[in-house]
């Protein structure tokens, strides 16, 4: 178990680190628009309206690094943002996070949508500089099959992940023990999923310390700190 006291500094660490530069870098429609793969990159996924605009925006401590829609399936390309960059001039930023376009219910023609999903696919599986993804579980709903299939394309491609609920202050505490446990358990059937369930609100602030700090370790490895 991680020694409280650690874990704190870590958080605190954590926050000043995304205190610092993050900044837009690009958007990518197809695979030959991609960054150079030269840094550590943490992406996040999960159903369209799942909240994952508003938890980046949160994990960042910008209002609007990531733009939130009421339209479901807006973010149709992946998103990459650079965290952090040395004192020396010219160099790379410490990692990035990618947002991905939404899954699930998207209000857009078939071939769009199967477009999408042929870029996520590939950026998922051929990633080489990819350390963990975030699939975003909307806690009001719990594991949907479309969820499911992502958590099994993941495995299938030996791509750890972390599963996070969202929006936990939309429902009563008592429904929401039961979502996670439910999805507890359904992360025990997944091979590279990470065991540590994070459940978050985004607009209360809750768990969004811990996962900030689990992210960028993630990114630079358990000895970030020196």
């Amino acid at each position: 178990m991680t020694d409280p006291d650690d874990w704190q500094a870590r958080e605190d660490a954590a926050s000043r680190l995304f205190s610092g530069p993050v900044d837009f870098l690009r958007s990518s429609p197809q695979l030959q628009f991609l960054p150079d793969p030269d840094v550590p990159e943490i992406a996040f996924c999960g159903r369209s309206n799942v909240g994952k605009s508003s938890l980046l925006n949160a994990l960042t401590g910008r209002r609007a690094i990531a733009r939130a829609s009421v339209t479901p399936g807006r973010t149709q390309e992946l998103n990459f943002f650079d965290v952090g960059r040395p004192e020396k001039e010219g160099a790379l930023p410490l990692f990035r996070l990618v947002d991905m376009p939404g899954y699930g219910f998207a209000k857009a023609p078939v071939k769009v949508v199967e477009k999408w999903k042929a870029l996520v696919n590939s950026y998922l599986r051929g990633r080489a500089v990819l350390v963990r993804t975030l699939v975003l579980v909307d806690s009001r709903h719990g594991v949907k099959e479309v969820d499911r299939a992502m958590m099994k394309m993941l495995d299938e491609a030996a791509v750890g992940y972390r599963v996070v609920l969202t929006k936990t202050d939309k429902i009563k505490a008592s429904e929401l023990d039961k979502v996670a446990e439910a999805t507890a358990a359904e992360i025990r059937k997944h091979v590279a999923a990470y065991p540590e369930l994070h459940l978050t609100s985004s607009e209360k602030g809750m768990g969004i310390d811990t996962l900030r700090a689990a992210v960028v370790s993630d990114a630079l490895g358990e000895g970030w700190m020196g």
